[in-house]
């Protein structure tokens, strides 16, 4: 028995496949450009190590570029295949011990933690950035984005006072353009502080926006700011 078959089913499935693999790979809406605090990493009960370069500078530091969903979701460990490659980016080295530092102990280089950075979020956005482009893109945005200055031309400094949150966003808006989000800790004593400030970026990762989901970050409407 002959069987006929529409070649152009045919074609229509395999385009659909192909289409799902380039969505698959694509397949996120923003970043979250996100930096931390260190004195609030590090004035927790489970303290901090500072990385075998040295104590970092008192200024925020890189924590990650995550690509995300605009439900709040997000995507990770996108591809097994591309681990990380520190090679790849050996000239990049020294501005990452200095702007994305470790604060994670046992003490160590900081190679750990970017490359949990790459292959937990790093492989979801490689249709747009390879391993360099990624790192490179953060660094960049950190140039870009000087939250230290931003805060402390508004009177905001890390000296171990108490600021309300909306003085911190509006610092920040009034600054960039756009509102982020805040994420907040507790000291060893109880207290709120400023830990972490999430800037959100377009999923090509040049332009900044306004962020379409705000982390729940936890905080008090005064918080700490404190010294490192």
């Amino acid at each position: 028995m002959e069987m006929n078959f529409d070649s152009s089913i045919l074609v229509k499935l395999l385009f659909l496949q192909c289409l799902s693999v380039i969505c698959a790979a694509q397949d996120f809406d923003f970043f979250y450009f996100v930096q931390q605090w260190p004195g609030s990493y590090c004035d927790t009960k489970q303290s901090c190590c500072y990385p075998t370069t040295g104590k970092p500078p008192a200024d925020f530091g890189i924590h990650g570029l995550w690509p995300n969903y605009k439900d709040g979701s997000y995507p990770s460990n996108c591809d097994s295949s591309n681990s990380y490659d520190q090679s790849k980016i050996s000239d990049l080295i020294s501005r990452m011990q200095k702007d994305w530092a470790t604060l994670a102990c046992p003490s160590n280089s900081g190679s750990n933690f970017w490359s949990h950075e790459w292959d937990k979020h790093g492989t979801c956005s490689e249709s747009v950035l390879d391993q360099h482009s990624y790192f490179k893109t953060a660094l960049n945005l950190k140039s870009q984005i000087d939250l230290l200055q931003i805060l402390q031309s508004a009177g905001i400094n890390p000296d171990d006072g108490f600021y309300s949150l909306s003085s911190i966003q509006k610092a920040i808006r009034n600054a960039i353009g756009f509102t982020p989000g805040i994420q907040c800790n507790v000291d060893e004593s109880g207290n709120n502080q400023l830990y972490q400030i999430y800037i959100c970026v377009d999923n090509s990762g040049s332009n900044l926006i306004q962020c379409p989901v705000l982390p729940n970050g936890k905080c008090a409407s005064t918080v700490e700011f404190p010294s490192f």
